[in-house]
């Protein structure tokens, strides 16, 4: 026996049916109008876009330049800013030790000057400038002219060190 299904169309079916295929029939309509549109007056419409896309990069370029140069000028204020600080803070830091220094240490100490300490001493001179204080050290004198060291001066640096 043979089975035979017949088959009802139902009205929602042909609904959506229909309404798909106009969908497909509208885009080939649309692509259809497009390519009648670029070819008469597309050209003129790219134009028109490209002339506007110049003038919003060109005001974004702008406006990006003004912001890079405030944000330069407050990196440089600061840098300012913060150099000063930094300065002031040391050299109040470096004054307040002067002053702990000469108010703590004794006032017989003696004074040295910076520049006789600094100044540069050739090699070939360095080594007759050592010759020079051993030769001094063994004599018992500080330097040329100089008064002998006193013998009991040294027994007390000797005591001192042990």
């Amino acid at each position: 026996m043979l089975n035979s299904m017949q088959t009802r169309s139902t009205p929602i079916g042909d609904a959506v049916f229909n309404a798909s295929r106009q969908v497909w029939l509208a885009s080939l309509g649309a692509a259809v109008v497009s390519r009648e549109w670029a070819q008469a007056e597309g050209s003129s419409m790219f134009r028109t876009l490209v002339k506007e896309g110049t003038a919003v990069e060109s005001r974004t370029i702008r406006m990006v330049g003004h912001t890079l140069e405030d944000s330069f000028t407050k990196a440089n204020s600061l840098w300012k800013q913060a150099r000063s600080t930094v300065s002031s803070t040391v050299r109040q830091a470096a004054d307040t030790a002067v002053t702990l220094v000469q108010t703590n240490l004794p006032k017989s100490l003696p004074k040295v000057t910076l520049p006789a300490m600094l100044k540069p001493v050739p090699a070939t001179k360095a080594k007759t400038a050592a010759k020079k204080r051993v030769g001094q050290a063994k004599r018992g004198t500080k330097a040329r002219g100089a008064k002998p060291v006193k013998r009991g001066a040294r027994k007390v640096k000797a005591a001192t060190k042990k």
